[in-house]
Formats: structure tokens, sequence, C-alpha cells
């Protein structure tokens, strides 16, 4: 469903991120982010003389290379627009990023390496929602090829898949909670981790 009609505007802004995951050949991941921002009308600017209206403020590229335990074992970063000469010497700073995991605690750890003048703002904001695709792309991979390997094909309508991503992801420990899926007092929770549910035994999932 989509949101509901909005009062008489005009566009002035578009920022559009694309990320992509990817297996490697070798058995590696890569995590690749793709950030412009654009406006709909031009402007002068000291360093670029004037940028015309469509003409990306900001582009930039970032890719993590990544194993399955989510150990970054290569960053490279590009700032390919910038308002400012001087922007795209942050971008080679991200390979300071090789040797963390994303796990909790991971957009902290990148901050100590890359933060205030050592690294670019709007590269930084790429990294939260790269770690998201991270899980989305490496988990489920892990998953249907173990399933695979077991010969345990997935059941139409059953939560198999999810429920062994949501398990390597720490289980409900780690997801009770966390958002209004997975609420304690939830159909989820009730289906999923029954001994872990909190609400009324009247609770019925939209499944059963």
């Amino acid at each position: 469903m989509p949101l509901t009609p909005p009062a008489e505007r005009e566009p002035l802004h578009t920022r559009a991120i694309e990320i992509n995951g990817y297996r490697r050949t070798d058995g590696l991941y890569d995590i690749e982010a793709h950030l412009t921002d654009t406006k709909s009308t031009g402007s002068a600017n000291f360093d670029r003389g004037y940028i015309e209206a469509g003409e990306p403020i900001h582009g930039m590229w970032m890719r993590l290379t990544v194993d399955e335990k989510m150990h970054i074992l290569g960053c490279e970063a590009v700032s390919d627009f910038t308002p400012y000469d001087i922007c795209p010497a942050a971008a080679p700073n991200f390979a300071r990023l090789v040797g963390l995991q994303i796990k909790a605690g991971f957009l902290r750890e990148a901050n100590h390496r890359v933060g205030g003048t050592i690294g670019c703002t709007h590269l930084r904001e790429l990294l939260q929602q790269m770690a998201t695709t991270a899980f989305q792309t490496i988990n489920p991979a892990r998953v249907r090829r173990e399933m695979q390997q077991e010969g345990a094909l997935p059941r139409p309508g059953s939560d198999q898949v999810d429920e062994r991503i949501t398990e390597k992801m720490g289980g409900a420990p780690r997801m009770l909670n966390t958002c209004l899926a997975y609420a304690a007092d939830g159909p989820l929770v009730k289906r999923r981790w029954p001994e872990h549910f909190t609400g009324a035994d009247g609770v019925q999932s939209a499944a059963e």
C-alpha cells in the first residue's frame, strides 16, 4: 500500500543509495554501495564552478570484502563527485576498517577509525546499511548451502529458512523485542520460541 497522496509540492533534493551483496568465486563476499545526492536546481560552487540540476553533488562508492564470519578483509572507497576538492582525500582512509568484524558495536569501532576529520560523513553513513546488507547477504547464503548439503528442502509456507537465519544471528536472546515482529507477546515469538512468549494464551498467529 503506497503512502497517502501528498500535498502539492516541488522536488528539491534526491538522495539515492543502492547496496548490493555478492558472493565471490573465492568464497568471500563483496558488499558494494553507491550513494548520490542531486538537486532539482543548479547552484554555484567555489571548487566546481557550477553544479547543474541533476548533476551529483555527492557521488560515492564503497566496497567491503568480508568472510562468512563478517570479518572485513578489504575496504575500498571512492568519491567521484564532491562539493569540495579536498573531499576525495578521505576515501582511502576507509581502508582502516580492515580487521573489524561486523557485529554489535561495529559502528562505534568504525567511528574510532574513520570518524571526524579522518573520514567522510556520507561514506560513514553508508556503513550501517552496508552492515545490514552483509547480514542479509551472507546468512541466507549459508543457510541455503547447509540445507542443500543436508537435503533439507524448505517446505512452502514454513519458517525453516528464516528460523535458521535468526538462530545464526543469536536466536531469541538477540532478536526478542528488537521490532514489532519479534515482540515477546506477539504471534511470531509464540510460534518460534514459545518458552519466551509473554502474551495472552489466546493470541493466534496470522498463519494459524
